[in-house]
């Protein structure tokens, strides 16, 4: 297996470890500043991916497929990650602690268009992370020829950003409920 695919999967499980942990520490040990120390510590993950990806690269080998994935995997985790936390812990709080019962989005309606509209546009953000990481690993690097894979994942990421617009907010408006 490609190192930096072994480090992306590490990262993987690194996120859903530390944040079990800090779950477990807040809500079951009742150490609720140890656990919120944990769980603040979930985005080292991401600088963990990040530099493993930039050694990986100043190695001077040719960048792949993984070095792209390891971009959308940074862009998702920064965009969405505080976000999937939240929910869990709010989830778990609701469960084993006693705390409000979770809001959740609407799945159907005018609610349901401007959810997977707010959704969408944090895909777009996701985007012009993962692209802004790309096009800076491909100036950097700066031999065409060494950045091909790099290139694919723009046009793969742009693609997915349109399929996730059409099934997302269109599709939405079109029927008023959300898929998601």
């Amino acid at each position: 297996m490609d190192m930096l695919i072994a480090v992306i999967v590490a990262c993987e499980v690194g996120f859903w470890v530390l944040l079990a942990a800090g779950l477990l520490l807040r809500y079951a040990l009742r150490v609720p500043r140890a656990g919120a120390i944990v769980l603040a510590a979930v985005p080292a993950v991401d600088v963990v991916l990040l530099v493993a990806t930039v050694l990986d690269l100043r190695g001077g080998g040719t960048a792949s497929a993984a070095h792209g994935l390891a971009a959308g995997y940074i862009a998702f985790s920064v965009v969405f990650g505080h976000r999937t936390i939240r929910a869990i812990d709010q989830r778990v709080a609701h469960r084993w602690a006693g705390g409000p019962v979770p809001v959740r989005a609407p799945r159907s309606g005018a609610g349901a268009v401007r959810e997977a509209w707010r959704s969408w546009r944090r895909a777009v953000t996701a985007w012009v992370v993962a692209v802004g990481l790309l096009a800076l690993a491909i100036a950097a690097i700066a031999a065409p020829e060494r950045t091909g894979a790099l290139q694919e994942w723009i046009v793969w990421l742009t693609i997915e950003l349109g399929a996730w617009l059409v099934a997302g907010p269109v599709s939405a408006a079109l029927v008023g409920r959300r898929f998601a």
